[in-house]
């Protein structure tokens, strides 16, 4: 998952606080550093929303 995917995973939030959210220590490390930017395991992410952002489990993707 990259930062777009989180972008709009987490309801449309900007490309600043995507960058705030993952400089996070509580924010999963990314898995690689590609030229387009740093990728994240998807299920990490969906743990890190599970434990900070309850209010966004429901919209979780099929």
């Amino acid at each position: 998952m990259g930062a777009h995917e989180i972008r709009v995973r987490l309801g449309g939030i900007s490309k600043q606080r995507v960058y705030e959210l993952t400089m996070r220590r509580t924010f999963p490390e990314p898995v690689a550093e590609l030229a387009q930017g740093k990728v994240w395991l998807a299920d990490d992410v969906e743990q890190w929303i599970r434990e900070h952002r309850p209010d966004l489990i429901d919209e979780e993707p099929t």
